[in-house]
């Protein structure tokens, strides 16, 4: 790598004046951005493979908004782009701002369930947003053109294809600050993916606000990512970002850093990078994977805020990550706790910089009982309080308004617990094509129900308990799906982040706990004394009966972002109790309980 090493765009001789996303639009970002030396640095197993300047980003981008002018679409169609970590991706994702037309990134892997599958979501999902034009890169190609066969688009191929078409003459008209930037499809996690139309205006209000506030971009500021395009982390926080803060950023793909975690780690160290954000699990893969040897190789003295969000997140897990690479210069005040979604461009909050982690230990019984969250003193923490602890996702950023309300919409205070509304010009337009759904979360007013149950410090800071929709009911207690997780997670037969918990219908009517538990054993009879060992400590952690399959590796659902899809998992057990994920005897006894 190192002999490459002096290709690459950086920050550090770039003399343009450094901008905070304070644009009209993106085309006008990266028409500036292209004016200095920074740019984007792809790299395959670990090595430099190109090297994108914005000066040439926005040269081939206007040259593939010329041919898509060529086509004669009407000014917003959609273009559907299979986005995988690859330059083609943002050219084409640019020329779509150039020529007038919204891109509508797409999931790039061929999940578990297969080909079918996989071409099956990538029609439904180029069918949703009604796209004239989908591109895929070579590798995904095949995929592509089965997925279109029963729609009618303008164009579907590769890059290379599409380049074979003329550039039209006419003048360009980039989409203007009230008009789409993109559909964002979300995560899933709950119902299957949206299409979240979000405004050139609420981008860059939302990038304005990551810039200035959440992450204080600096002139020497520089970031690697693995996150896949299609997420709003991955699009918005490191594609849109770099390119509207003029700052270089180095890309690992997905599958490489799931491979290889060390690659992640590599690139920060060598390239003196200074911020990159990832879920909890990629915090946690990297640990687990490391080397001692490895620890000794790196230098991550230089990064500066290290993410986490997308996820609940394991204060203890990130303590292991900090205490593990302590020695090659990891500071943990630089974790950076922050909250988002995909219907709000991007970013709600972010902890304190050069703070890291906060925590806020309450009392389990009264958020469980009572939905309140009071805090647990050092006296109760000796034995007299069941503590729960909750990461402080940070103080949302200055132009949202938040509240938490109750299930009859009455505001809470502080320190109660109940769902989470925000109103801010970052928020979409709405849902492509679904008045009714956006009808259920978005308000005429523009208050977002973020379906998230939360609650608010005294200090002004965002907490995150849960989905609403995952929350578990028992005689009227709330139990957490994490906490199920977290216990199964623990014992040595069990895949970290291969379980899901989920309720199933009770045999008085109301709710009881099921847990789908990917399992490395496979001798029957230790498989039993695992599920026993499960049930066990379920009981006497919580008090309640739970239900524990054990399933084979990779069999739990995952949505297009790789988070675990405990609404699909509760699906795939009530439609197949009886088949292939139960022993007969798991099914008789759910039967009998039933």
């Amino acid at each position: 790598m190192k002999d490459k090493v002096s290709m690459q765009v950086t920050p550090t001789n770039n003399t343009l004046k450094l901008r905070l996303a304070d644009f009209s639009n993106l085309s006008e970002a990266l028409d500036y951005a292209a004016k200095g030396v920074t740019g984007c640095n792809f790299y395959r197993r670990g090595r430099l493979s190109f090297v994108l300047p914005y000066k040439k980003l926005r040269e081939d981008s206007i040259s593939i908004a010329q041919r898509l002018c060529g086509l004669g679409l009407e000014r917003g169609s959609r273009v559907a782009l299979v986005a995988d970590t690859d330059p083609d991706f943002l050219r084409f994702f640019f020329a779509c701002q150039y020529a007038g037309l919204i891109p509508v990134p797409m999931p790039a892997f061929v999940n578990m369930g297969g080909h079918e599958a996989y071409v099956s979501q990538l029609n439904r999902l180029i069918s949703i947003c009604g796209a004239s034009v989908a591109i895929a890169p070579k590798v995904f190609s095949s995929f592509l053109a089965e997925a279109v066969k029963t729609l009618t688009l303008a164009f579907t191929g590769t890059p290379s294809d599409f380049l074979e078409l003329s550039e039209s003459k006419e003048d360009l008209k980039p989409l203007d600050g009230s008009e789409p930037a993109y559909i964002q499809y979300t995560s899933g996690s709950t119902r299957f993916p949206r299409g979240a139309v979000i405004s050139q205006a609420s981008v860059i209000s939302n990038l304005i606000e990551i810039g200035t506030y959440g992450l204080e971009i600096e002139q020497a500021d520089r970031s690697v990512s693995w996150l896949p395009f299609y997420h709003d982390m991955g699009l918005v926080g490191f594609v849109l970002g770099p390119v509207a803060f003029q700052r270089s950023v180095d890309y690992l793909s997905t599958y490489d850093f799931a491979v290889r975690p060390r690659q992640w780690l590599t690139i920060i160290s060598e390239n003196r990078a200074t911020l990159s954000i990832s879920p909890p699990f990629g915090y946690e893969l990297s640990a687990r994977c490391i080397k001692e040897d490895d620890v000794a190789s790196l230098d991550l003295s230089s990064w500066r805020c290290a993410g986490i969000g997308a996820e609940m997140i394991r204060a203890e897990k990130m303590e292991e990550f900090a205490r593990i690479f302590a020695p090659c210069g990891f500071k943990k005040t630089a974790f950076v706790a922050c909250y988002g979604m995909a219907e709000c461009s991007l970013a709600v909050s972010f902890s304190a910089l050069n703070r890291g982690l906060e925590l806020d230990c309450i009392d389990a019984d009264e958020l469980s009982l009572e939905n309140r969250a009071v805090p647990c003193d050092s006296a109760q923490k000796a034995g007299d309080c069941n503590i729960k602890t909750f990461i402080k996702c940070g103080k949302p950023l200055p132009q949202y308004e938040v509240e938490v309300r109750d299930s009859t919409g009455s505001v809470l205070p502080e320190r109660h617990c109940g769902t989470l509304f925000l109103k801010s010009p970052s928020i979409m337009l709405g849902y492509f094509g679904d008045p009714e759904t956006t009808a259920e979360i978005l308000s005429p007013d523009g208050w977002l129900n973020t379906g998230d149950l939360a609650y608010l410090t005294p200090d002004g800071n965002i907490v995150i308990t849960g989905r609403q929709k995952d929350i578990i009911i028992i005689k009227g207690r709330n139990i957490w799906p994490q906490d199920l997780e977290y216990l199964a997670q623990l014992q040595p037969e069990v895949r970290s982040g291969g379980v899901a918990a989920f309720s199933v219908p009770g045999p008085d009517g109301g709710e009881m706990a099921a847990m789908m538990v990917e399992c490395r054993q496979p001798e029957k009879e230790k498989r039993h004394k695992i599920k026993e060992r499960l049930k066990k400590m379920v009981f006497e952690e919580f008090g309640i009966d739970c239900v524990i399959c054990l399933v084979s590796r990779n069999v739990l659902p995952r949505t297009t972002s790789g988070k675990l899809s405990r609404s699909e998992a509760q699906k795939r057990f009530l439609d197949r109790v009886g088949t292939t994920y139960l022993t007969k005897t798991d099914v008789d006894l759910y039967k009998q309980a039933i």
